[in-house]
């Protein structure tokens, strides 16, 4: 009985593209790949410090550049990057025909707009709203591999729009879900998900499978591997995610649904699983708005000007001040990453009537993540005496049913990942 051929989204990041010969090397993969029988789309990110370097031009101009002309600039990164790999894919093909690559087209590039990409007009962070995938089947069906420019698309309005820092990701995910592909692998400098950052815990272990639950706590909380848009997509259309290396072809992390987990785990372990993994934040800076007022309005005045400049918030502490002097006054404090600080500060004043903000930059999110922690009380407290034996203040504490994040100096934060990674027994 003849194999069925399975439909694979390959997107590979900025480091396995970063120079010629690793372009060479994505290429021969893909080839490599659609000769053992899989239809091959690719998405490509920029190559690694590209992305850095226009935006570094932008903010030479403005500080805070989000904006259509830079949606335009930083875009440009992907183009190159796809340009490039399609052409040493048609390149080495007709190489390996004997035609100097010139007689036969196996791969064709594509940006966002070409294959109908639609985002909102939220520039530097839009999301997608549908994609036309007649062009990318056409292609598919004529055995010619689409080298799609990850991290872009249009609005209704043909203005360039980005989806985000790893919004390559997101690109990936959302086109192996409109073409209800059977496989996305994410090729990263990495083999796969880690119990924590191993350059921050040498004891750091690779998982074999995760939750998508799991892998966009870790996501949201710091953990690089995966941009957390990417995974809620993967999740709401059951996208099989495989993270692995693109220098290696041992098997990665699978990313899967609950069931999928309970497939391939005794009952016994996993019990046993409390936490699955620490993750990191390095890049946080948390805002105090000291007498805010006392209109009802006040915390939604600000957290709505802040969504309008899509700005996420992360930890959020209020309390009613009860000195004589500021009896009702609210005081509403919140976190956003070092990147938003600047747009931050720029919506309060803008907004006005915000009381006294105090920044506090420097600081860093550890936090521990895993399903069964919902089931197994004294998580909290165990985290929180593992951080206070280190000699590490915490600043803020927030929780949810999976995880549970505490703010910490800069620092400290090294420290707290170790006595966390060990703590928690996920040592390798």
């Amino acid at each position: 009985m003849q194999k069925r051929m399975a439909l694979v989204v390959q997107k590979f990041g900025g480091t396995s593209v970063g120079s010629i010969e690793r372009i060479q090397h994505v290429a021969r993969w893909a080839l490599e790949s659609q000769a053992r029988g899989d239809q091959v789309v690719l998405v490509v990110s920029a190559m690694s410090g590209e992305t850095n370097r226009l935006v570094g031009l932008a903010q030479q101009i403005n500080p805070v550049p989000y904006s259509r002309e830079y949606d335009m600039l930083i875009a440009s990164g992907e183009q190159v990057a796809c340009g490039l790999v399609s052409l040493a894919i048609n390149t080495l093909a007709g190489s390996r025909a004997g035609s100097g690559g010139s007689s036969t087209e196996k791969a064709r590039p594509l940006l966002g707009h070409q294959i109908g990409i639609l985002t909102d007009s939220v520039f530097s962070k839009a999301r997608i709203q549908k994609i036309d995938t007649r062009l990318l089947e056409s292609l598919i069906a004529r055995g010619i591999i689409p080298v799609i420019a990850g991290f872009q698309g249009v609005d209704a309005e043909q203005n360039i729009t980005t989806l985000g820092r790893g919004g390559s990701d997101t690109s990936a995910v959302a086109i192996a879900a409109a073409l209800k592909a059977d496989d996305c692998e994410i090729y990263t400098d990495v083999d796969g998900v880690y119990t924590t950052d191993p350059r921050l815990c040498p004891g750091a272990r690779k998982v074999d499978r995760i939750s998508y639950e799991e892998m966009m706590e870790l996501a949201s909380l710091g953990a690089k591997v995966l941009q957390i848009r990417s995974v809620e997509l993967a999740a709401k259309y059951k996208v099989p995610l495989h993270v692995r290396s693109s220098f290696s072809p041992v098997e990665g992390t699978r990313v899967v649904s609950m069931e999928e987990m309970a497939r391939h785990m005794k009952e016994s372990s996993m019990e046993k699983v409390v936490v699955v993994g620490v993750a990191a934040d390095p890049a946080q800076v948390k805002f105090r708005l000291q007498g805010l007022g006392d209109r009802p309005d006040a915390a939604a005045r600000v957290f709505n000007a802040l969504a309008k400049a899509a700005i996420v918030v992360d930890v959020i502490v209020q309390d009613t001040a009860q000195s004589s002097g500021e009896q009702g006054q609210l005081n509403l404090s919140f976190t956003v990453g070092e990147s938003d600080r600047l747009l931050v500060r720029d919506v309060l004043q803008r907004l006005g009537e915000v009381g006294t903000v105090v920044e506090d930059p420097g600081l860093a999110k550890v936090s521990v993540v895993g399903v069964g922690m919902q089931h197994h009380p004294g998580v909290a407290s165990r985290m929180f005496g593992l951080l206070a034996e280190a000699g590490i203040r915490i600043r803020l504490i927030s929780t949810s049913e999976i995880k549970i994040s505490c703010l910490i100096d800069g620092d400290k934060m090294k420290a707290a990942v170790q006595a966390l990674h060990q703590g928690f027994g996920l040592e390798d």
